[in-house]
């Protein structure tokens, strides 16, 4: 079996990320401080690269998607819940996420905990941005909302999921 591999296609550059770069996309999102580093738009759609500092406490909400998701801690610890099984991963560890399985995490610990989060492919990103407030850095800290605040961003994630192909998931997961 003969297999071709295209050829380069120089349109494509290296892409370094310096995570504390002002110039990144820096969100709070759900209480967290999410920073992208490698966009679908430098990727070619292929998977995208985020940064994640999850205060004690924070986490997404129970949820699924059609795209697959890893997260390896870099420092502290995450509670992770798949299909209403939870499991720690701590500073080190890497966890596979399924597409299609309801999942949900939290920082279940009094320290501030630091992920990676690989999506593939790529547009997670995009559905953070739509949603999430810019603040200057990625150590920077979500700002203080109002209720009517929150719960207005929470109300557009909604809205938005099902154009990401997300599922957010109402009663746990």
């Amino acid at each position: 079996m003969s297999t071709t591999i295209p050829p380069d296609d120089p349109a494509r550059e290296l892409a370094i990320a310096h995570p504390d770069d002002p110039s990144l996309k820096h969100l709070a999102v759900v209480g967290d401080t999410y920073t992208v580093l490698l966009s679908g738009d430098q990727t070619a759609g292929r998977y995208a690269l985020i940064d994640m500092l999850i205060p004690p406490g924070g986490g997404p909400p129970p949820h699924r998607h059609d795209f697959e998701e890893m997260f390896h801690v870099l420092e502290g610890t995450i509670e992770v819940t798949l299909r209403g099984v939870a499991s720690v991963a701590g500073t080190g560890d890497t966890v596979n996420v399924p597409a299609n399985a309801p999942h949900s995490f939290v920082n279940a610990s009094s320290e501030r905990t630091c992920l990676l989060c690989l999506v593939t492919p790529a547009g997670l990103e995009e559905y953070f941005a739509e949603f999430g407030d810019r603040v200057p850095s990625r150590t920077a800290p979500a700002p203080d909302l109002t209720d009517d605040e929150r719960r207005e961003r929470m109300d557009r994630a909604m809205q938005l999921a099902s154009r990401y192909r997300i599922e957010n998931l109402v009663g746990g997961d």
